[in-house]
C-alpha cells in the first residue's frame, strides 16, 4: 500500500459521511426548524414536491444508524491516516498535508450534522411533550 492510499480512503470516507449525515439534518432537522419558525406551509410544499423527506423521516433509526457507521468507518479512515508518510517533494508534501487537515475537518463537521439531527430526531421531542 503505497503513502497515498490511506489518505485517498480517509477523504472519500469523510465525504461519504458528511453526505450521510447530511441525510439526518433532511429527514429531522430541516421539518423541525421549519415548523419551529412557523413555514408549516413551506414544509408542505417541501413534502409535495419532496415525498422521501417524509420516508426518510419514517425511517430515522435507520438513517441514523447509516450515518453512525458511515461516521464511524471515516473515523476509523481518520485515525489510520493521521500518521500515513506524506511524500518528500515539498509541493505534493503540501497537498498530502492540506487534504490530511480538509478531511479531518470534513468530518468534524460531519460529526456536528450528525449530533445536531440526532437532537431534533431524539431529545427535542422528548421536551415537546
Amino acid at each position: 500500500m503505497s503513502g497515498t492510499e490511506p489518505l485517498r480512503a480517509s477523504a472519500w470516507g469523510a465525504v461519504a459521511s458528511l453526505f450521510a449525515s447530511g441525510g439526518t439534518l433532511v429527514c429531522c432537522a430541516l421539518p423541525a426548524l421549519l415548523v419551529a419558525l412557523g413555514a408549516g406551509a413551506v414544509l408542505s410544499s417541501l413534502v409535495a414536491v419532496l415525498p422521501q423527506i417524509v420516508w426518510l423521516s419514517e425511517h430515522k433509526a435507520a438513517v441514523f444508524g447509516t450515518a453512525a457507521a458511515m461516521l464511524a468507518l471515516a473515523g476509523a479512515l481518520q485515525w489510520r491516516a493521521r500518521s500515513a508518510p506524506c511524500p518528500v517533494d515539498p509541493r505534493r508534501r503540501d497537498a498530502c498535508l492540506r487534504t490530511r487537515t480538509v478531511s479531518r475537518r470534513v468530518w468534524l463537521a460531519s460529526v456536528a450534522l450528525f449530533l445536531v439531527g440526532g437532537w431534533f430526531a431524539f431529545v427535542q421531542p422528548l421536551f415537546a411533550g
